[in-house]
């Protein structure tokens, strides 16, 4: 009682990758929840990918998947900036050398 397997062949397009910039925290949190100008300029923008594929977007569902993210403070590791090539990880190699002789 075997189940046949049916492949499909998917075709790969490449990304469309939009930055939006620097926004602030309302913005964000009406995008999140699928509100505002934000949210509007990602439908307009599948709106056009999907013109700019013409006849073979038919079909197709476009998925937008958005990514947030924050930049890290500027500050610097005051050891790394003294000591930058000190090895702050224990590096076990050297002592199962130690232990072989």
């Amino acid at each position: 009682m075997a189940e046949k397997t049916i492949l499909a062949t998917a075709e790969m397009t490449q990304p469309v990758i939009i930055d939006l910039g620097r926004q602030r925290a309302r913005s964000l949190r009406d995008l999140k929840n699928g509100e505002g100008k934000l949210w509007d300029e990602v439908l307009d923008v599948a709106d056009e990918v999907k013109e700019m594929l013409g006849a073979d977007a038919e079909g197709k569902v476009l998925v937008p998947i958005i990514m947030l993210y924050q930049q890290k403070s500027g500050r610097l590791n005051l050891g790394n900036v003294i000591f930058p090539l000190l090895d702050d990880e224990d590096d076990d190699d050297d002592d199962d050398e130690d232990e072989e002789e």
